[in-house]
């Protein structure tokens, strides 16, 4: 069994195990809700509206959290004002920041001398470089986020079942989106540094939809992907160890992975159920 614990024994592979899970259970916080109302796609906006402000940390000497915090919270922002002043939908507000965001971006990523290294450190992210004060970072947004939801809940429930309703009985639904926007936000910056903003999504979305497949309440949903994308983690660790592929790639290869054998395992247990349910009749 050395070929499984052999890689876990250094120190810098553990501080990747330790931060992979600590991301798995902040992206499980917010991508429960994701997948509750749909939003998908502001998840992969924000991973990719977060390029200006990391392309500009980066080519400046900034902390690339710090830009890439600023450049999220101004895309959120810029998304409610689309909203509101310009009258546009939800998905076309995120459509065209999106847009703009990434070609910004790619613009400042242009001006560097190390293009090519930057751009693949600011997709892709290297969770093996993860240091104690990153650690430190990600457990603060673990316990940011679960507070948040917590506090938020009814709200967030509400807001999930009826906007109109959630609006009647004095849920604050424009509270609840916030906090919303705030935690997909919280984990696709807190989640940049482990498998970077293309890459981000697969962490914030797959472990929650493989967990859906099995439960419809939201804190055992929270639960269970948390446990498979640390799940996630460890397996992508191990395989691009062994196989000599990019850890946050594989990483986010074995989460969607797991969401489709989650999905396979579901159809299959509910062939077999219909199977039993109604079994064939002997013939006479």
């Amino acid at each position: 069994m050395s070929w499984l614990s052999d890689p876990f024994s250094l120190e810098f592979v553990q501080r990747a195990l330790l931060g992979g899970v600590l991301v798995a259970i902040l992206c499980a916080i917010a991508g429960t809700w994701v997948i509750v109302r749909g939003m998908a796609f502001l998840g992969e906006a924000l991973a990719h509206g977060m390029l200006p402000g990391v392309a500009l940390a980066t080519v400046m000497g900034f902390p690339v959290l710090l830009g890439a915090a600023a450049s999220a919270t101004v895309m959120s922002l810029g998304i409610g004002a689309l909203q509101r002043r310009a009258k546009l939908s939800y998905d076309t507000s995120i459509g065209l920041l999106f847009v703009g965001m990434l070609a910004l971006g790619v613009i400042v990523i242009s001006h560097a001398g190390s293009f090519a290294t930057d751009a693949t450190a600011i997709l892709f992210g290297d969770i093996l470089a993860i240091g104690s004060g990153d650690l430190v970072v990600l457990a603060v947004a673990v316990v940011i986020g679960a507070t948040a939801a917590v506090l938020a809940h009814r709200s967030l429930v509400a807001l999930a079942v009826d906007e109109r309703v959630a609006r009647v009985l004095g849920l604050g639904p424009r509270v609840a989106q916030t906090v919303l926007v705030g935690l997909v936000t919280l984990a696709v910056v807190a989640s940049y540094q482990a498998v970077g903003s293309l890459l981000v999504v697969g962490l914030l979305v797959a472990p929650a939809v493989a967990a859906r497949q099995w439960t419809n309440r939201i804190p055992t949903t929270m639960v269970l992907a948390a446990v498979i994308g640390a799940v996630s983690v460890a397996a992508g660790l191990l395989v691009s160890w062994h196989a000599a592929t990019a850890a946050g790639a594989t990483i986010a290869a074995s989460a969607i992975g797991a969401a489709g054998a989650s999905w396979a395992l579901r159809a299959c247990r509910d062939a077999v159920r219909r199977r039993v349910a109604s079994p064939v009749p002997l013939p006479a």
